[in-house]
């Protein structure tokens, strides 16, 4: 059974996306991003929110502001804050290795099938 990840961040532009990208190919889950600014090619949506089983944020303001405008959506789901700062670049190899240390412990393991490190 795969599970639904969602990864939220200001612009949907550097952070999320790169996030939705690193983990698209881990076994069991499926992997989208959206953004939570003004005029966002792709905000966060009432749709999105529920097609999620996990949520991961950036930073403490898109927990906050994500359970202000979205509440009634959220049904309970766990919304996981990785507390990084907006100061990479698209797959800056430091955002991956971040992203990779904070939240493949959240994700499901599948023994037979490893992602590449």
């Amino acid at each position: 059974m795969s599970r639904n990840v969602l990864f939220i961040c200001t612009q949907n532009r550097l952070r999320s996306p790169t996030a939705e990208h690193v983990f698209a190919d881990w076994p069991g889950i499926e992997t989208q991003s959206a953004g939570l600014g003004n005029g966002v090619a792709n905000p966060v949506s009432q749709e999105v929110l529920a097609w999620s089983d996990l949520i991961f944020v950036m930073e403490k303001a898109h927990r906050n502001k994500l359970s202000k405008k979205f509440r009634a959506h959220l049904g309970g789901k766990r919304v996981i804050c990785l507390d990084i700062p907006d100061d990479y670049d698209y797959m800056d190899p430091v955002l991956v290795q971040l992203l990779r240390t904070k939240v493949t412990r959240f994700l499901p393991v599948n023994q037979e099938k490893q992602p590449a490190a």
